[in-house]
């Protein structure tokens, strides 16, 4: 008996890591590497896979029956996307395409549910990255509805340099096209092109070869009444 208690103590303890998880290929999972502007789902096709962004960074766009593209979300490493095939959504409602050189891990349906019913570290996780995007989904909403497209502006520079994670905010962004932006705050090209102009004479921004430096100062625009 005493041998037994001895053995039981001496041995190790499997304990559920969810970083390891997300950071690694496995039983049901894989980790893919996509170049810029490489498209890794598209509007229409079979959902059957979540994804999460290890590296690089990831566009949401959808297109209507005329073929006007909207931009719905920009995400970044650790973000989840594709998980509305675990609510049973039979196609992809839009399309995700790379902004920058990207990782991401794919996992196939049935392991993600089963890691979400059996690891509750990893569970834990994704509720609250799901609580999370439901916030910003509001939040673009009430955005969208009651502030100016200079305010609208300021506020997608700012969650493009990720301001707010817990993680440290890279405020040095890759440079995204002034038509991208337009498309995501519901402005003109020309509007978006004068307020980035304004933004740099005030020193909110800095260009730097083909690379944005956001400063925190641009959340007094946000911020202002």
């Amino acid at each position: 008996m005493a041998a037994m208690v001895k053995k039981l103590k001496n041995a190790k303890v499997l304990v559920f890591d969810a970083r390891a998880f997300l950071d690694s290929a496995g039983l049901g999972r894989m980790v893919r590497k996509f170049r810029g502007k490489e498209t890794v789902f598209a509007q229409g096709d079979p959902a059957k896979n979540v994804m999460y962004i290890q590296e690089g960074g990831v566009k949401l766009s959808v297109v209507n029956e005329t073929g006007k593209e909207a931009v719905v979300a920009i995400l970044g490493p650790g973000d989840f996307f594709g998980e509305a095939c675990l609510a049973g959504q039979s196609k992809c409602i839009a399309t995700a395409t790379t902004v920058a050189p990207t990782t991401v891990l794919v996992i196939e349906k049935d392991e993600m549910i089963r890691a979400l019913h059996e690891e509750h570290e990893f569970s834990d996780r994704f509720i609250a990255h799901m609580l999370g995007r439901n916030i910003r989904v509001e939040a673009d909403l009430i955005d969208q509805l009651f502030n100016s497209s200079e305010k609208r502006l300021a506020r997608t520079l700012l969650l493009l340099a990720r301001y707010g994670k817990q993680d440290e905010p890279q405020m040095m962004l890759p440079k995204v096209s002034q038509e991208m932006l337009a498309e995501m705050i519901g402005t003109t090209r020309s509007r978006v092109n004068f307020f980035m102009n304004k933004f740099r004479k005030l020193g909110f921004i800095q260009y730097n070869n083909s690379q944005v430096h956001i400063n925190k100062s641009l959340l007094s625009v946000v911020l202002h009444d």
